[in-house]
C-alpha cells in the first residue's frame, strides 16, 4: 500500500515517509472521535474560541516555520506560503471572534399565538479529505467553524503532504484542543470509507477532483450523510472593451500563475472581446512572462514546481494533446529539462472543442486564451464548461459587470479582480464543480443542527 511521503517537488529528493494506519488504529480513531463529541459540545463557547484564538496566534508566530513545510512538500513559493498562513490565522481568528454570533438563537416571525426560535447546534463526527494544492487553508476552511460549533473531526490529508498534517494536529494539541477533537488520520480510502458509515459521523467534507468527489458523495449518500464537495474549475476571466487592459492582463498572469496554477479557481480561460483582442493578449503575454520558474525558497521566485512529476506529466498531456491538433503557443509551452517538477508559465489559443483542454482542468501554470466577437458570445464560451466555480470580469462599467454576472453559471463573481479567499466570503460553486459553501456564516452552518423551538 502507497505511503503518506514527503518528496521535495523542485529536487525529487523524498525526505520522509509514513505508513497508512492499521484497521484496528483507524476503528480507535473513530472511537476516541465520538467520545470526545459527548464532551465537547457541552463545552462552554468560549473555551471553544479560546483555543481558535489560541491556534490563530501560534499560526502567526510560527508563521517562517510552517511556510518552509509548504515549500518542501508541494513547492509553494516563500512568499506565497507565508500568505497562506497568514490567511489561516484570520480564518481561525474570524470564526473564534463570529461563533458567538452564529449560534445565537434565531428568533421567528410566525402566523398564529406563541413564538418559535431556531437553535445553532453541531451534529457529531465530521470527517474531512484535503488536498495538498493548499495544506493549511483546505484544513482551516473546514475544521475552525466545526470546532467552534462543537463538532469533532477526523481529518485524512493528501499522501503528499504528511508534515503539514502533522504540523496542524500539533498546533491545535498545543493550543490545548482535547484529545479527539481534531485527529489527523494517515488513512487509506477504503478506511475512510468505513468511517462514514460508522453511525456515529455525520458528515464529510472533501475537496479534490471530480472522481473523488463522486466517489465519496456515492459512499455518503447509500448511508444518509451530509457532504460538502469542494471540486474543480476553469474559471473564465472576461475581458471588455472598456476594460483597463493593464489591470487585466496583470490580473489573468496573477490569476493563472499563483500557486503555480495548481488552484481550483485559478483564472483558466481568459475570454477577450475582439476589439482590445490583440493588445490584450500582447499585454498578457509580457505580464506572462516575467513568470519565470526558480528556486521556491528565494523570496524573489515568482513560480516554482509544479506538486509533482505526476502533476506535471498530467499538465503538459493536456497542453500537447492541444498542441498536436492545432493550437497555437503563445508562451512556454514544453517540459523544461530540470530534476524537478517545473513547467513554464504557458498559454495556448485556438483551442477547439476536439481539444481535452477545451473542457478538462488544467491543473497546473497554463491557459487558455479565446476571442469572441461579444458579450453575448463571452457569456456562452463562459458557460460552456462542467464546471461553475468562480469567474472575474474586467471592465470600467461595474453596472454592466453585474448583469453580465447575473448571467454566469459559477458560485462566485469577481469584478476587475480574480478570485480571492477570505474568512467573511462564502467559498463554493455549481455544476460539477461541488456542492455546499465553506467559510463565512454559509460554511458555519453545513454541519449546523437548525433546530425549530416551538412555544404556543
Amino acid at each position: 500500500m502507497a505511503k503518506y511521503a514527503t518528496i521535495n517537488p523542485a529536487t525529487g529528493e523524498k525526505v520522509a515517509e509514513y505508513d497508512v494506519i492499521s484497521d484496528s488504529e483507524a476503528s480507535r480513531i473513530t472511537d476516541t472521535a465520538a467520545q470526545a463529541y459527548v464532551s465537547w459540545k457541552k463545552t462552554e463557547l468560549v473555551t471553544r474560541t479560546d483555543i481558535l484564538r489560541k491556534v490563530a496566534e501560534l499560526h502567526r508566530e510560527r508563521a517562517d516555520e510552517l511556510a518552509a513545510i509548504l515549500t518542501l512538500e508541494m513547492g509553494k513559493t516563500k512568499s506565497q506560503a507565508l500568505g497562506e498562513v497568514a490567511l489561516v490565522a484570520n480564518i481561525y481568528q474570524y470564526y473564534a471572534d463570529k461563533a458567538a454570533e452564529f449560534m445565537a438563537d434565531e428568533h421567528l416571525t410566525i402566523a398564529g399565538s406563541g413564538s418559535a426560535y431556531v437553535r445553532t447546534e453541531p451534529v457529531g463526527v465530521l470527517v474531512g479529505i484535503m488536498p495538498w494544492n493548499y495544506p493549511y487553508y483546505q484544513v482551516a476552511r473546514f475544521a475552525a467553524p466545526n470546532i467552534a460549533l462543537g463538532n469533532t473531526i477526523i481529518l485524512k490529508h493528501a499522501r503528499n503532504c504528511p508534515q503539514s498534517a502533522l504540523a496542524i494536529e500539533n498546533l491545535f494539541r498545543e493550543a490545548g484542543l482535547p484529545t479527539g477533537v481534531y485527529t489527523n488520520a494517515f488513512a487509506s480510502a477504503a478506511q475512510i470509507a468505513d468511517m462514514i458509515a460508522d453511525p456515529r459521523v455525520q458528515g464529510v467534507s472533501l475537496t479534490g477532483s471530480e472522481r473523488a468527489g463522486s466517489a465519496v458523495g456515492e459512499v455518503a449518500g447509500r448511508h444518509m450523510k451530509k457532504y460538502v464537495l469542494e471540486l474543480g474549475g476553469s474559471d473564465p476571466l472576461i475581458v471588455l472593451d472598456d476594460a483597463d487592459l493593464d489591470a487585466a492582463a496583470t490580473g489573468a498572469a496573477v490569476g493563472r500563475l499563483g500557486n503555480a496554477g495548481q488552484a481550483c479557481t485559478a483564472t483558466k480561460r481568459i475570454i477577450v472581446l475582439d476589439s482590445v483582442y490583440d493588445e490584450f493578449v500582447a499585454k498578457f503575454v509580457a505580464a506572462v512572462q516575467t513568470y519565470a520558474t526558480g528556486d521556491p525558497t528565494s523570496e524573489d521566485t515568482k513560480l516554482g514546481p509544479m506538486s509533482s512529476t505526476e502533476a506535471l506529466k498530467d499538465l503538459d498531456e493536456l497542453v500537447q494533446d492541444a498542441v498536436d491538433k492545432g493550437a497555437t503557443v503563445l508562451a512556454g509551452g514544453a517540459q523544461m529539462d530540470y530534476s524537478g517538477a517545473f513547467y513554464p508559465a504557458t498559454l495556448l489559443t485556438d483551442v477547439t472543442e476536439n481539444m481535452r483542454a477545451f473542457r478538462e482542468e488544467l491543473f497546473g501554470p497554463a491557459g487558455v486564451v479565446y476571442r469572441v466577437t461579444d458579450e453575448d458570445e463571452a457569456v456562452e464560451l463562459a458557460n460552456n464548461s462542467p464546471f461553475g466555480l468562480s469567474s472575474s470580469i474586467f471592465t470600467k462599467d461595474t453596472a454592466r459587470a453585474e448583469r453580465l454576472a447575473a448571467r454566469l453559471e459559477a458560485g462566485m463573481v469577481w469584478i476587475n479582480s480574480t478570485s480571492k479567499s477570505a474568512p467573511d466570503l462564502p467559498f463554493g460553486g455549481v455544476k460539477a464543480s461541488g456542492v455546499g459553501r465553506e467559510l463565512a456564516r454559509f460554511g458555519f452552518n453545513e454541519f449546523a443542527n437548525k433546530k425549530l423551538v416551538r412555544i404556543p
